[in-house]
């Protein structure tokens, strides 16, 4: 501190009203006091200062006050900043502030709140005596950062037994710990957390589990003010003195200062430094270790240093105030201080002859001006004669033109259409002395204007659906995703592609989340076609386009779906996830899908990842390129992996390629003459015409467009033509290039060429890079019909030749005629786009798909249909094939032989490899096997097996919140499930029960939470090191339900729609009996436990969940309901099971009342035989045996309910 240091500004909030004093407590600024102030003044008008601090970030001096609003002032002219109220006066005083890059934390009686500098909220928290973690909120008085490098959690304390630690982020209570202490001041440490006690002690804390490590008595009453910088603590306090003539004692503050070294705890606290008068704030100097300012509280400021006693304490300056010193704050820039006194002047001081800043390194805030002169003081006079003129106001003067000063060709909407009134409306209409009036139908609230530009818009335009809850909630029922309507047949001469911008249906679309998930998401008012979608919220997720024009491609899908029946068990097989995902789509029919399983295998996938394929490492990749080189990936492993499993099954191909009479083709035969283009790559020296020959195998062809100046050809009749797709493709596959080589016959630099030839014919399937990267290229797909639907193809002498429009007919009749060249056609099956939206949307893809291709029957006409992702719709032809150079340009296109189309072979659902089935590996030492493999003899499944299904699950990853611009919170991505056990029970037969498959997945990532109260999987279970179950890949455990499935077996379980999405496996409705719906009162979904307990008197998950119990009792479920309906009995069963929900609010009682349940199960049934409706006498019999017993006074009891065990039960059919 210089000698010229004074005061700088002064600024005066809260601002009193005319008139009143403020309130001023006995101490100075106590902050136990403060609060006790509040609490005894809140009624009152007249506020003041209860909190002051200096940013430390931000050049801001910031103030709180008693009527809970808080202001911000930047700069030595302390200019007002920001201002805003944070609570009610009546909730309490602003208590502290705390600071980080985001934003300030404000900390009050009954209140946290985290904010911008600017007044926008991010998050806040506040005394709630209907929350369980906000209740406990009752007299907060300060807190603390837990971490000093990173501030994203704080630990607040009060008067109160509870401490709250907030996760900054969040904005969330993550832990509530109980405490004897009352703390008033926390301050943070280099390693600890010092807090100061209403009984004059400073404990310390542990600033990970929060434990008090060392408790130091600073003064004897209390503690007024604590400050703590890297391991020194200093305080000023109190004590308590007995005055003659006064019966009770006074609190005093003390004439010393204390202090504590922490890095020396063993020590103990240091001397003490004696004052002249009586200490009442102290802050340690920022720039000097142990250099201390101490302020008095009637003004005077002293300088001491802690580690050297015997030093006097310097008076440097005197402030005069014109009452106590209440608060004091030093900034860490250590240029400047801030006195408050009891009238609310927060008093600036620094040295006026140096630019003062608040902190080191600190920014000035967003959108702060330059200091503005206070207008001049104008006396006004209202007297007639010597009237002020209104000239003397003075106005700005702008030199340019003003925003608001529009263009006269900007033109506004200035009317709108007037409501349309409907005929019976006004007939209710009744006439007084303003108008009519009547009651109010519109659907909208009194005086709100319906927006009648509404029916000019487009009614194309996509609107954001409802979600599902809401429509049932709204019509009174339960609503579904499932789209019954058909999809309107497009427009065949409209064509959205030559707009100037992407029509919405084009656009990226969005999966909105409810407090439900994405359950609750109506993806049918996106899809209305018969043809399922992806979901988009996966990573990696712009793969489903590619995806969606490989599963139309029938020759690529049927050699995906051979590979999946056969008995590959690699976990990182590409062609084993395609037939996954490909049968999946095929059996989803028109509900959405996602391909969690196929972009969790890409993602781990060591080519991928090299090859920058993913999203989080592409950052500036486009997703063209992207989608180009994951094509040639998905091709190259196609073919790969094909080669290491042979199918069972491949007539179709046979049937195709091989020639009469032959012997059948081998698997790698196959799978080459449908994805492999054979070349033969030469170099030639155009010197010496010294050459080689490499062989070549091409999977994708990307296509290689002319330089600028050939584009255009002028013919023998002097016309202009453009290059046609036949004439590019046919210079892509026949690449010829001249580039300058060394020739080691010449042994010297030449021009050597490289030139590629057809060495066996081209693929059945031809697909094609686009590869636009030039804006001729980009015009040559603008040019209308530039891209054709059928393409023909001869190779001759190993030379390409193809042909499009009349040139193709022409050679499909010469071909017919004479025989002489083997033609082959390839029709388009689709392309996917690249689409780029209005800025600020980002690029995406999409696909464009001719279904007519994969269709069992070739329909009449061609079928177009946009893949959006999760939105389909069929598309014109026109709009499918028209290019635009500003938003839609393509980057996959795809070829398929065209007696190729509409084929398909079914046989690998016939020869599905079961051997899966009956794998039985040594169970790990020290665990028991918990499954029965089955019989291959006697127990393999038949369509119509039945079997009950259960899974458990762990979270990857937690949910994503964030907070809109109504402070309510919305979901972006939900929490990330993962599979993590499954088991199948039979249900039927002799083992009726029994599991066969209990399989844990080996998950090699971390996991975020186990869900153990939930799924029964504890820390360990799924780690291949320390797990003592059967651990499996997830791909193992997957193709087991994939073969059930396409065995044909029935699936029971409760809840299954959850558990079937997360597995990521489609199951056709009629394979699928969820008990949740066959016991489903009205829209209530009943859970299994209650269930269990009410229908068959068994108590389950009493601990945890246990997917094999789970399982059985859903097996269970099912046969009663099978009993109840052969009976006749199921609406009485169903209003019983209603009775009793509506009893124990649809919980199983702690203490159950067991009588209940179980006389009315057996009245049903007796009532029913009796009342003679065919009921047979033996099911009375037995549900009255074991449902009832009588005791000694003919009274009816009810059996205790037994705890349903169903490994017991399946160690004793082992034992058996």
């Amino acid at each position: 501190m210089e000698a010229d240091w004074d005061q700088i500004s002064q600024v005066t909030f809260p601002v009193q009203s005319p008139g009143s004093s403020p309130a001023v407590s006995t101490l100075a600024g106590h902050p136990f006091q403060r609060t006790i102030q509040a609490q005894q003044h809140h009624a009152e008008s007249t506020p003041y200062t209860t909190a002051v601090a200096f940013d430390t970030k931000v050049e801001l001096l910031w103030i709180g006050g008693s009527n809970g609003r808080v202001s911000s002032y930047t700069g030595p002219p302390l200019q007002r900043y920001t201002s805003w109220r944070v609570q009610p006066a009546e909730k309490g005083v602003i208590q502290q502030f705390l600071f980080n890059d985001k934003g300030v934390i404000i900390l009050g009686t009954k209140t946290v709140l985290y904010a911008n500098r600017r007044g926008i909220q991010h998050w806040l928290l506040h005394h709630n005596t209907t929350n369980d973690a906000t209740k406990c909120m009752q007299n907060l008085q300060c807190m603390s950062f837990t971490s000093s490098s990173k501030p994203t959690e704080i630990l607040v304390a009060g008067a109160q037994e509870t401490m709250l630690v907030i996760d900054v982020t969040k904005g969330e209570i993550v832990k509530q710990l109980h405490t004897e202490y009352h703390y008033t001041i926390m301050k943070r440490s280099r390693h600890y957390i010092c807090a100061a006690t209403t009984t004059g002690s400073v404990h310390i804390l542990d600033s990970t589990s929060f434990q008090i490590t060392k408790t130091w008595q600073a003064h004897s009453a209390f503690i007024n003010d604590m400050d703590v910088r890297n391991d020194l603590v200093v305080t000023c306090g109190g004590s308590i003195k007995h005055l003659p003539n006064q019966p009770t004692p006074t609190k005093n503050l003390d004439h010393y200062v204390n202090a504590f070294d922490l890095a020396k705890s063993a020590a103990g606290p240091l001397t003490p430094v004696s004052l002249a008068v009586a200490a009442a704030h102290a802050r340690l100097h920022p720039k000097m270790s142990s250099t201390t300012v101490v302020v008095a509280p009637h003004g005077q400021i002293h300088v001491v240093d802690l580690l050297n006693s015997n030093a006097k304490p310097t008076v440097t300056k005197l402030a005069l105030v014109a009452s106590n010193i209440k608060l004091f704050d030093v900034a860490s820039s250590a240029q400047a201080f801030v006195i408050t006194d009891g009238n609310c002047n927060s008093r600036l001081w620094g040295s006026p002859s140096k630019h003062i800043r608040f902190s080191d390194g600190g920014t000035d805030p967003i959108g702060a001006g330059p200091p503005v002169d206070a207008a001049p003081e104008i006396r006004w006079n209202d007297d007639v004669e010597t009237q002020t003129p209104l000239s003397t106001v003075g106005v700005p003067f702008y030199r340019e033109a003003l925003f608001s000063a529009w263009p006269a060709d900007l033109i506004s909407d200035v009317g709108a259409p007037p409501v349309q009134l409907s005929q019976t409306f006004l007939t209710t209409l009744k006439k007084s002395e303003f108008g009519w009036y009547g009651p109010n139908t519109r659907g909208l609230l009194r005086n709100q204007q319906e927006n009648t530009r509404a029916s000019l818009q487009d009614p194309d335009v996509l609107q954001a659906p409802k979600f599902l809850s809401q429509k049932a909630r709204e019509s009174g029922s339960t609503a579904t995703a499932a789209a019954d309507s058909v999809a309107e047949p497009p427009d065949e001469s409209a064509n959205p592609s030559l707009k100037p911008e992407a029509p919405q249906w084009y656009r990226e679309q969005e999966i909105k989340y409810s407090k439900y998930g994405v359950d609750d998401f109506d993806f049918g008012y996106y899809n209305k076609t018969q043809y399922a979608g992806l979901e988009n919220q996966i990573p990696n997720s712009y793969a489903n386009a590619l995806l969606q024009l490989m599963n139309y491609t029938p020759l690529l899908r049927n050699l995906a779906l051979q590979h999946a029946a056969s008995s590959c068990l690699e976990g990182s097989c590409i062609l084993c996830e395609m037939g996954f995902v490909f049968d999946m789509l095929q059996k989803a029919g028109g509900s959405a899908c996602h391909a969690t399983n196929m972009l969790s295998a890409l993602a781990s996938n060591s080519t991928v990842q090299q090859e920058q394929l993913l999203e989080d490492e592409a950052k500036k990749r486009s997703l063209t390129d992207m989608a180009q080189g994951l094509c040639r990936f998905f091709f190259n492993q196609a073919v790969t992996d094909y080669k290491k499993v042979p199918p069972a099954s491949s007539s179709l191909e046979q049937t195709l390629f091989a020639a009469p009479m032959s012997p059948p083709l081998t698997p790698d035969v196959v799978v080459d003459k449908v994805l492999t283009m054979a070349l033969k790559k030469s170099h030639r020296c155009l010197s010496c015409h010294n050459g080689k020959l490499i062989e070549e195998k091409l999977h994708v062809v990307e296509l290689l467009y002319p330089p600028p100046p050939a584009p255009i050809q002028v013919s023998r009749g002097g016309k202009a033509t453009k290059r046609t797709f036949s004439q590019v493709l046919k210079t892509s596959v026949e690449m010829e290039t001249v580039t300058k080589g060394y020739c080691v016959v010449c042994r010297r630099y030449n021009d050597l060429q490289r030139r590629r030839t057809i060495d066996s014919g081209v693929p059945a399937v031809l697909a094609l890079n686009a590869a636009i990267k030039s804006p001729e290229a980009r015009s040559l797909w603008a040019t209308p019909g530039w891209l054709p639907q059928e393409i023909g193809v001869i190779v001759d002498q190993n030379q390409f030749f193809c042909y499009e429009g009349p040139d193709l007919e022409f050679h499909l009749q010469r071909a017919q005629q004479r025989a002489i060249h083997n033609i082959k056609v390839y029709s388009l099956v689709g392309m996917v786009v690249n689409i780029e939206g209005p800025l600020p949307q980002n690029q995406h893809l999409a696909a464009l798909i001719n279904v007519a291709h994969s269709e069992p029957a070739a329909p009449p006409a061609n079928k177009w249909h946009l893949f959006n992702d999760f939105h389909v719709r069929p598309v014109s032809a026109a709009d499918a094939l028209t290019f635009n150079t500003t938003w839609k340009s393509p980057s996959v296109i795809i070829y398929q032989l065209k007696a190729a189309n509409n084929t398909s072979d079914p046989q690998w659902k016939t020869k599905l490899d079961t051997s899966v089935l009956l794998r039985d590996p040594s169970p790990r030492p020290g665990s028991e096997r918990t499954y029965e493999p089955l019989d291959r003899e006697t127990e393999m499944p038949v369509p119509g097996s039945t079997v009950a299904l259960d899974a458990e699950f762990v979270s990857l990853r937690d949910e994503e919140i964030h907070l809109n611009e109504d402070g309510q919170k919305e979901t972006v991505r939900p929490k990330h499930l993962v599979l993590a056990r499954v088991s199948v029970v039979r249900g039927q037969g002799e083992k009726e029960g029994v599991p066969f498959i209990d399989d844990y997945i080996s998950i090699k990532g971390p996991i975020h939470d186990h869900l153990t109260a939930y799924s029964g999987i504890y820390e360990g279970d799924l780690d291949p090191r320390t797990s003592r179950h059967h651990l499996v890949p997830l791909k193992v455990a997957y193709k087991k339900l994939w073969v059930l499935v396409n065995m044909g077996c029935v699936f029971v379980g409760h809840g299954l729609k959850q558990d079937l999405r997360v597995i990521n496996i489609q199951i056709p409705r009629d394979q699928v009996i969820d008990t949740i719906e066959k016991f489903k009162i009205g829209p209530r979904k009943l859970s299994l436990r209650f269930l269990t307990w009410c229908v068959m008197k068994k108590e389950i998950q009493m601990e945890t969940h246990d997917s094999i119990e789970d399982a059985h009792a859903a097996l269970m479920l099912y046969k009663k309901y099978l009993e109840f309906k052969d009976a006749g009995i199921l609406e009485e069963r169903l209003q019983e099971i209603s009775t009793m929900g509506k009893k124990y609010k649809y919980k199983v009682p702690s203490q159950p009342h067991k009588e209940d349940a179980t006389t009315s199960i057996t009245t049903a049934v007796q009532l029913r035989h009796q009342g003679g409706t065919g009921t047979p006498p033996s099911l009375a019999a037995e549900a009255a045996s074991s449902e009832t017993t009588t005791t000694a006074g003919g009274a009816e009891s009810c059996l205790p309910h037994e705890q349903f065990n169903p490994r017991r039960a399946a160690e004793d059919i082992f034992r058996i």
